[in-house]
């Protein structure tokens, strides 16, 4: 059986990566958890505040293999920081992740999932529909962007960049969904809600039913709250420690 090497950074990077390392491994335990995970691909990424750094998931490693030593960190042009890492990342997910850093300097999270709910619906013409109320919080703040072929192309950068501009929730056609956030609870939350609105909304249509929608004024009042939902107090400040604790009781090696 392969083994992963073992490295120790608690002691060796500053106390504010160190934490950003442990909570972003958990959310990579979570995304596990929750079933959102693809094998080995998909990331999520976060900034480092006033750098030019950013952490992600080293490619090879299952995202409940990710722990904060293990974690990745590359600058904006993609080299690796650390030299001595016994690690790579994926490329081709770097591309994403580093059109959304270069413009999104206070949403330090970017979270991408191919999760088969949230790709059935970016693969409807309509999208998403206002069925539930999940689904009002992604419309608050939501985007697309078409589908270009595998996400290796630097021209396509700019393109991803103008179709977010500033939502926090976007989904890419025919390939799966990404959140943002001021933190990681935060974007985690706001994934929570994309993709439990794409699984009722694939829920409701499989009945071949009309959906009874919600009306557009309604929608529009949500859209007028959009900076406060699941953001601060309902994001990272009370429901991001909840999540943390059922990492810690679940598995507590993502902290190392």
């Amino acid at each position: 059986m392969l083994t992963l090497p073992v490295i120790d950074l608690k002691n060796k990077v500053s106390a504010q990566e160190w934490q950003l390392r442990v909570d972003l491994a958990a959310c990579y335990r979570l995304i596990a958890l929750h079933g959102w995970d693809d094998l080995i691909y998909t990331h999520v990424s976060v900034r480092i505040p006033n750098t030019e750094h950013v952490l992600i998931n080293a490619f090879g490693l299952r995202f409940d293999e990710i722990t904060a030593s293990n974690l990745v960190k590359v600058d904006m042009a993609g080299n690796i920081v650390d030299a001595d890492c016994p690690f790579e990342f994926n490329p081709a997910g770097f591309t994403i992740h580093s059109a959304i850093h270069e413009v999104r300097h206070d949403d330090i999270c970017a979270l991408h999932v191919h999760s088969n709910e949230a790709v059935a619906v970016a693969s409807l013409q309509e999208g998403l529909l206002p069925i539930s109320q999940y689904s009002m919080f992604a419309l608050a703040s939501l985007s697309y962007h078409d589908y270009e072929g595998l996400a290796v192309n630097e021209d396509e950068k700019r393109r991803i960049q103008e179709d977010l501009g500033d939502t926090n929730f976007m989904l890419l056609r025919n390939h799966g969904a990404l959140t943002m956030g001021k933190t990681i609870g935060d974007a985690f939350m706001h994934m929570y809600d994309l993709i439990r609105a794409c699984q009722i909304q694939v829920q409701v249509m499989s009945t071949g039913m009309k959906p009874l929608l919600v009306d557009q004024s309604i929608v529009d009042g949500i859209k007028a709250q959009a900076n406060i939902v699941h953001t601060g107090l309902t994001g990272g400040q009370k429901a991001w420690p909840a999540m943390l604790r059922r990492v810690y009781k679940e598995d507590p090696s993502f902290a190392l």
